[in-house]
């Protein structure tokens, strides 16, 4: 089950903070269930993910549904271009954002990331801090949205975890990498050894997800 006393109490922070506005698309059916079906994956898989990187965090509610879901997890970092994100991502994940900093989000573009990686973040008290930390998973659930997709992929470490999803919705204006196939997806998210990959159909487009290692 993804939502608990916990995940509640974040989100009434998340209205009570302002932020719901930015939350419009989050719990759509289709994201809800994409989530759902990595996160079962996962627990089928039985790994232990680590130190786990979102790139295109968004929102944090991905963060949020695998801490709610007691996935072997050590902690969560979640990166977005966009500030309005890290903001949010922060109130959903307030509860682990104030146990140590399980989770933190920082506003960086994927591009710019180097392994390990180097982040700005801002505390509480609005003081910056500079963290330099290495992913043992990377995961991007919205490869669909990403310019230049090959140039990040191709910067990835071989023989980082992954964790990829994309889709075949081509009519969305935002999504500028979409995949028609799973095997055009994997084409284009090669990897060494690959744990798992599959579809989900949805209501107007398929899900691609691949889980592995470069």
């Amino acid at each position: 089950m993804l939502y608990n006393f916990k995940f509640l109490q974040n989100l009434r922070y998340v209205i009570d903070e302002g932020h719901a506005q930015h939350f419009k698309n989050v719990f759509s059916d289709g994201q809800l269930k994409s989530k759902g079906w990595l996160i079962d994956t996962l627990k089928e898989l039985n790994l232990d993910l680590g130190t786990v990187f979102l790139c295109g965090g968004w929102m944090g509610s991905l963060a949020a549904f695998m801490f709610e879901s007691d996935l072997k997890i050590d902690k969560i970092r979640s990166f977005d271009i966009d500030h309005n994100s890290t903001l949010g991502a922060e109130a959903m994940n307030r509860t682990w954002l104030y146990d140590n900093w399980r989770f933190k989000a920082s506003t960086l573009d994927i591009h710019e990331m180097d392994y390990p990686t180097k982040h700005l973040t801002i505390d509480d008290k609005g003081n910056l801090h500079t963290l330099i930390e290495l992913a043992d998973t990377l995961v991007n659930t919205s490869c669909e949205h990403i310019e230049d997709f090959d140039i990040w992929y191709n910067n990835i470490p071989k023989g980082m975890r992954l964790i990829v999803q994309s889709n075949n919705n081509f009519g969305h204006e935002e999504h500028i990498n979409c995949v028609p196939t799973l095997k055009a997806f994997a084409d284009q998210t090669p990897m060494s050894t690959v744990l798992y990959e599959g579809s989900l159909e949805l209501k107007d487009y398929t899900r691609f997800m691949r889980i592995g290692y470069k």
